[in-house]
């Protein structure tokens, strides 16, 4: 502790230093008596050390404060301007790094809810393959449908931690968006076949965007549109200055409408059908945000719903 306070005020003792030796130097020069230089500094030497020992245990006090916890009671000790300063600056570091911990607890949180409800999902595709299999009873079709059903899930999953990692690959490049809707239609082949559904494709839209990432906020889509549509119903698919995507579905209460894109958000609709996990449509909002793309949806109860996406730019 004393070499730590010499160390820090070294200045002032090299300053008191080199002011006696310059007094000493001065009482030489002119002659003067020896007694006068040695009581100055006697006198001078006894102030020091009066002050040496009030600085010593004020400083051990600040030092004992620095290297323990600091708490309001004990601040009062740390007052000079700079020492403001300091507890200041540590007072905002002490905040920030609160939140920061609070918001990777929170995260940390919403990961593991995602995986649970990602799990119970996935549970049951892998439930109707395992009873197929144990009755001897593998419908082609119907393991196709489970196996896509997997394969989405698994698709989410991932996305939704490259995007919550600021992770992201995307390479922009001219699209022709109906060649990715005839992939996707092709795709969901088994389920249209399934729930004996027609689609209809019309027009043409080109823009600038990420392959693979616009496939998968399209197929998001798609996927909604095939699970809540009816039996025997149609899915109509129109691209011009965007690509608007309508269904003869079960449709969404209005209530539910402005709360579609949030994270971890069902509406009456998906309980009640126990088809959603709450998370396809808040990835396809943020996908399409980092595409340059807006989405917007109306819905009418048992007609169905329409989904418009189309560049910020353009017209709606």
């Amino acid at each position: 502790m004393i070499i730590k306070f010499f160390k820090e005020h070294r200045g002032w003792y090299l300053l008191y230093l080199l002011i006696g030796i310059g007094l000493v130097s001065m009482f030489a020069l002119y002659q003067l008596p020896l007694d006068f230089i040695l009581q100055s500094l006697f006198f001078t030497s006894s102030l020091l050390a009066i002050w040496t020992v009030a600085l010593f245990f004020t400083f051990q006090r600040k030092q004992t404060l620095l290297e323990a916890d600091l708490y309001e009671e004990n601040l009062e000790a740390l007052r000079l301007p700079s020492d403001l300063a300091y507890l200041s600056l540590l007072s905002k570091e002490k905040a920030a790094t609160k939140d920061t911990i609070l918001a990777y607890k929170s995260r940390e949180n919403e990961q593991e809810a995602l995986i649970k409800t990602w799990s119970h999902q996935m549970k049951v595709p892998l439930a109707a393959l395992s009873l197929m299999s144990q009755t001897n009873q593998l419908n082609q079709t119907e393991v196709n449908h489970q196996l896509l059903r997997l394969d989405n899930y698994m698709a989410n999953l991932l996305n939704y931690m490259k995007l919550s990692n600021q992770v992201s690959d995307f390479r922009f490049e001219k699209v022709e968006v109906k060649d990715l809707i005839i992939e996707l239609v092709k795709k969901y082949r088994s389920q249209f076949l399934q729930k004996e559904m027609t689609v209809n494709i019309s027009g043409t839209w080109q823009l600038k965007s990420d392959r693979k990432w616009l496939s998968f906020a399209l197929s998001q889509v798609v996927d909604n549109a095939i699970k809540y549509s009816q039996t025997a119903s149609s899915i109509h698919i129109h691209l011009e200055n965007g690509v608007t995507i309508s269904d003869e579905g079960i449709g969404i209460l209005p209530e539910d409408i402005p709360r579609l894109f949030e994270e971890g958000f069902t509406g009456y609709n998906s309980r009640e059908h126990q088809k959603a996990s709450g998370f396809g449509l808040y990835l396809t909002k943020r996908v399409l945000i980092q595409l340059g793309l807006s989405i917007h949806i109306t819905s009418q109860i048992d007609q169905g719903t329409q989904v418009r996406i189309w560049q910020r730019n353009e017209e709606k």
